[in-house]
């Protein structure tokens, strides 16, 4: 992994950001317009910045273009279907880009190490992936695969953040708490994992994420270079001379909200 500690200064990260936000808006427009179907995984270790990188994505976009996925466990039924379904029911029709918060993934990563699945189920997932996404690939959707890599210090320092800030409670599940002490299981899970689905029609991409805003400024614009996109010209429309107010509101007693600050 690299080892980029370069410090960003928040005006020149606030500077790029913008930059690049702006090119997602012209990426959703253009993929709303030509109908395209885009798929975005993002994998990685505990506490390595995904969602950070997803919520830089979102900020600035369409809701009804842009939709993430970040599923729960699955159900009694759910555990009874083709382990891909209730991942492929949320692949986007024309003109959506779906990003999994964690995906199919799950598979060779957490249930792996966990003992959540058997090996045959494992071994099964490691073969089948890659026939799985070129069928993916074959029906003309985009699809593009981010892993989130952390050095095992920065990791530590992430997790103590999360414990010790009530804003990041919700963060922390008993398998974060596991992370380090299962960290080699864990490295040799990816290490299988990338040897089996890291493939030339939907390969692996790595993010450094020890910096975290080099690794969500590295992301997107990386995102963005995958993607053939065009501008689509925008016709700024003229605001009419605002008229004067005629109507008088009738007298009711509001709610107001307290003015506190």
């Amino acid at each position: 992994m690299s080892t980029n500690n370069k410090k960003l200064s928040n005006k020149k990260y606030e500077k790029e950001l913008y930059k690049l936000q702006v090119e997602l808006c012209k990426l959703q427009n253009w993929v709303k317009r030509e109908g395209k179907r885009v798929i975005i995984v993002f994998e990685g270790r505990d506490t390595a910045g995904k969602g950070g990188v997803i919520k830089r994505i979102l900020e600035r976009v369409s809701p009804r273009i842009f939709q993430v996925n970040a599923l729960p466990a699955p159900s009694e039924r759910q555990k009874t279907q083709m382990y891909y379904q209730r991942y492929i029911e949320r692949f986007p029709a024309a003109g959506e880009i779906t990003i999994f918060d964690r995906s199919w993934y799950n598979r060779a990563g957490v249930e792996r190490v966990m003992g959540f699945c058997t090996e045959k189920e494992y071994y099964h997932f490691l073969k089948g992936t890659p026939t799985v996404e070129q069928a993916i690939v074959d029906d003309d959707i985009i699809l593009i695969k981010y892993w989130f890599d952390v050095s095992q210090e920065v990791q530590v320092k992430r997790l103590k953040k999360r414990i010790e800030d009530p804003r990041k409670h919700w963060k922390l599940s008993p398998m974060d708490l596991q992370a380090q002490e299962l960290w080699d299981k864990y490295s040799e899970a990816k290490d299988k994992m990338f040897l089996a689905t890291d493939s030339k029609h939907a390969p692996w991409f790595v993010v450094n994420s020890d910096n975290k805003k080099s690794a969500r400024l590295n992301c997107i614009s990386h995102l963005l270079s995958q993607i053939p996109y065009e501008a689509i010209p925008f016709k700024k429309p003229k605001i009419k001379k605002m008229k004067k107010n005629k109507y008088k509101p009738l007298s009711y007693n509001y709610h107001i909200v307290p003015e506190k600050f």
